[in-house]
Formats: structure tokens, sequence, C-alpha cells
């Protein structure tokens, strides 16, 4: 790197760190506000350069006009915050236009295509990627001894979380009696989700054999994967209503983890802690609590999003088990053929480099900024000097993630988010 580069990189830093107390709550304001953002007081931390890959194959079942999909984007997050969505040029979709839109629901979010004209039985596909920067927290900070909560000792923002649903069916007596039994003569909320999470994995272990020789798996809600287990949406239900049981907020996470095959999405839990925040379940493998950093989650769901689950799950067509694509028009639908062909997607661990805090907190700060220009002025309609400033802002953006993905260099990726930034904050509406 050149020495003007070193010495802009050492003025921008400084200049960031010494405004960010001061601008941090409105550059990170709405949703955008980093939840439960714990900065972790060692010399060095983990930084990973992750993406999901892709491929949404629609058909039109009758001849259609424009149409709208709109698709689970990863939502910046705690340990996460996205860095660009990036369109394939293979994709064969009429794409006239797209942007990432805030969820009602905080802080999900969406990436919103509109689609031109299909004819009936015409297939079309999107090839997308979405590119993140994660920090990986191991959760080593987490206490060995909380007590189980009551309900008044929750704050009322994660009620929520405590509801029974349809397929999270908490006051069960079969839920309640095993939760019982799990918690067993103490109050340890620690040790009581870590016996959550084990007991998942195990327990009827030989029925989710069964099922995964016949290849089909039966109704995914929390008290049928109790008796014959499920597959990782069951049992991420059945971790949220042991836990829920005894007035633990639970929520499902929508993620698409490091299993190294294509698919579709996995999901996984996390439990509310009290006086700590949100601890990571794997409730497939049974792990509590589990790093951060072998996955990215694309939607925190809410109780809605529990009772729109499928009823059920046939292995061959990996459909996701829950809707995390909407598509405004009824003739339209998602295809599917296989695992190997038809719509899939699947994670990538593209590098990792470990940094000290203060370089990889401020390339985490400096993401999450550049992000919010990004999405703010995508898809609106600017004129010829406001669009060139926005494509030589993701220019940088494109040239940052190279440096990470190619070089490793930490420095240089913060320099050209940096300059992103500036040609963000040019734009003129």
């Amino acid at each position: 790197m050149s020495k003007q580069k070193i010495k802009m990189l050492k003025i921008s830093i400084i200049t960031s760190i010494i405004i960010f107390g001061i601008f941090s709550s409105s550059v990170l304001s709405e949703n955008q506000k980093i939840e439960n953002f714990n900065i972790v007081s060692k010399d060095e931390k983990d930084i990973y350069l992750q993406r999901v890959e892709h491929y949404l194959y629609i058909k039109a079942e009758e001849s259609v006009q424009n149409f709208i999909i709109n698709y689970s984007f990863p939502p910046d997050y705690s340990y996460q915050v996205p860095i660009l969505l990036e369109i394939f040029n293979d994709s064969t979709a009429n794409i006239i236009e797209y942007n990432i839109i805030n969820d009602i629901s905080k802080p999900n979010q969406f990436a919103k295509f509109i689609i031109g004209p299909l004819q009936k039985d015409e297939i079309v596909f999107i090839h997308f990627t979405c590119w993140v920067l994660l920090f990986n927290n191991t959760f080593s900070d987490l206490p060995s001894y909380v007590k189980i909560p009551n309900r008044h000792e929750i704050p009322n923002e994660y009620h929520i979380w405590l509801n029974s649903t349809d397929v999270v069916q908490k006051n069960n007596f079969f839920i309640k009696y095993y939760a019982k039994k799990l918690i067993g003569e103490g109050d340890n909320l620690i040790s009581f989700a870590q016996n959550v999470s084990s007991f998942i994995k195990e327990h009827n272990y030989f029925l989710f054999l069964i099922q995964l020789n016949l290849k089909v798996f039966f109704s995914q809600d929390a008290i049928t994967t109790l008796f014959i287990n499920g597959e990782n949406v069951g049992r991420s239900h059945l971790a949220c209503a042991l836990l829920r049981s005894n007035n633990i907020p639970s929520r499902v996470l929508l993620v698409n983890n490091d299993q190294g095959f294509w698919t579709q999405m996995h999901y996984m839990i996390e439990y509310y802690c009290p006086n700590y925040g949100w601890v990571l379940i794997d409730s497939t493998s049974g792990k509590t609590p589990y790093a951060t950093n072998k996955q990215i989650i694309n939607r925190i769901c809410y109780p809605s999003d529990e009772d729109d689950t499928k009823k059920d799950y046939i292995i061959p067509f990996m459909k996701g088990e829950e809707r995390w694509l909407w598509v405004d028009n009824e003739n339209v639908i998602p295809y599917y053929v296989d695992c190997n062909e038809g719509s899939k997607s699947q994670m990538f661990i593209e590098n990792q480099i470990t940094a000290n805090s203060f370089t990889s907190d401020y390339a985490f700060f400096i993401s999450q900024c550049v992000f919010h220009q990004y999405i703010k002025y995508l898809g609106e309609d600017l004129n010829e000097q406001n669009l060139l400033h926005l494509n030589k802002a993701i220019n940088n953006q494109k040239q940052a993630i190279n440096e990470f993905k190619e070089n490793k260099n930490i420095n240089e990726y913060i320099y050209f988010m940096d300059k992103s930034y500036d040609e963000y904050k040019q734009i003129e509406l």
C-alpha cells in the first residue's frame, strides 16, 4: 500500500473513531441499530468474509405481467453486517429493478426484485450472492450460572418470543413434563439450555433415521418432533417450546450454514439470557453455545413466521420448511427439481482475518455505514451525476471485498470502504 494510502487510512480511522461515539446512534438509526453488539475486551478478533449464493428458479403457470419477488436478505444484526447484493450475468429473469427493503419485523429485511413478463410454463432464474462480514463470537464470556427468570424479569420487548404458536406448543402437557424433567432439581438457565440441546438431538433418534431413510418427514411442530424426532425445523420448534415453557424467550433463526452442499435453508434458535443477550443453539447438532462464524442469519423468525411453517418435509426437493421468499403473483411459483437442480443456495466462507480489536471494530463500523448508504440509494431514480457516484461507490465495495478475499488485507478493505462511503456522501437528492 502506498504512503499516501496509509496516510489517508490513518486519518480516516482516527477521525471516524473520534466521531463514532457522537454519530453512531444517528448513523445506525431505525433498524440500522446494532442489537446486542458486545465489544470484546481483548487484543485481537477473528473477522470473516462470507457469502450466500442463491439460484432462485421460478415458473409461470399462466402468462403474467410484471410481478414482485421479495427474498429474505441477511439483516444487520449483532455480529454480522451485509456488504453487498451481487446479481450474476447468467441470470435469465428480466430484472427490471431491485433494492433492499426493511421488513416491519425488525431487524429483518429482504431483497425486492421487480421481474418482467413471463409466458405460460416459462422457467427463469435469478442467480445472486449476498456478501456479509462477521465477527466470530464463541460466547466464551457467557456465565456458567444464570437463574431461570420469572416472566416479569424479562424485558417487555422480548415477551413476543414467549408466545405459544401452532408449531411451538409451549403449554402442551408433554412439553411441560419434559421441560421440567430437563431442568431437574436446579434452576440454572445455562445448564437447562444445554440439556435441551442435547436431548433434542438424541431423543428417539432411531425414528429420525427411519424418516431419513424413507426420505419423508412428517409435521415439523414441537409435539410431533417430541414423539418421533424431526428435521432441523422441527427440532428448532421443539427447543423453543421447551425453553418458552419456562419463561425463557427463544426464537427460530433462518440461516445458511456451512454444511458444504447445495440446499435451501437451515434452522437454529437463540435464547435470551438475562443481563447477557441472545445465545445460539444448533438444535440439529445438539450444541450450545454455538459459534457465530458457522452460518449467516437470513431471518429472525417471529411467531407469525412460525405459524407459516410447512407441514411436511420431503427431502429430494429441500423446499425450505418456511416461507423465506414471497411472490406477489399466484401464477408464479418457486421451481424445484432436487438438491442439484432448480432453486438452491449455499454458504461459503471466503476468508478470515485475525486483527487487533481497534481495526476489526472499525472494519465492522465502516461496513455498516456503507451498507446503510448503499440500500438508501439502490433502486433510486438518480440523475447522471448521482448515478456516477453510486456506481463508483459500489465498485469500491467490490474492490474492498476482493482485497479481503484474495489478499486477506484488512487495511485495504477499510481503505476502499472509506472511499465508497465518501462517494455515497456526494449523492444529492
